[in-house]
């Protein structure tokens, strides 16, 4: 989860959401990725797909059916439609998302008994410093925008 931290610390000094994803075989990271939606003008450039993008090319193949993907932020359902469709075997998020989380807040997507695979899920691994970055980050977007209007 530190990598993936690190990963949304890199995206927070690029203006972006600071989410940060790594995806993870055997212990070694395979893939990274972190919030590029601004920066690539793609809104699809969330840090799950990134990680799961690149995860998929190192490994020459889209099934990651013994991976594990690492996330600050609780995936939206675009991610975890992803992560299904991928077969990423477990996830760990830190940061819930209320608003539009996918894996446990708004819908359970991940162990939802209606889709054809399931996912094991740990919530709230470094919590605190996952939920601090994206507290900071819109914070100062939002002094930003006061000042823009003053």
């Amino acid at each position: 989860m530190l990598s993936a931290l690190d990963e949304a610390k890199r995206a927070f000094a690029e203006d972006e959401t600071p989410v940060g994803a790594v995806v993870t075989r055997g212990g070694v990271i395979i893939g990274r990725g972190r919030n590029a939606r601004s920066q690539k003008r793609m809104p699809l450039a969330h840090a799950e797909m990134a990680a799961i993008n690149e995860a998929g090319k190192t490994l020459g193949s889209w099934r990651l059916d013994e991976c594990t993907l690492y996330v600050t932020l609780e995936p939206c359902l675009m991610c975890a439609g992803a992560i299904i469709e991928t077969r990423v075997a477990r996830v760990v998020y830190g940061a819930s998302d209320p608003k539009a989380g996918a894996a446990g807040s708004i819908y359970n997507v991940l162990r939802d008994p209606r889709m054809p695979r399931k996912c094991l899920v740990t919530r709230g691994v470094l919590k605190d410093e996952c939920s601090s970055l994206l507290k900071k980050f819109f914070l100062a977007k939002r002094t930003s925008a006061k000042r823009k209007i003053s």
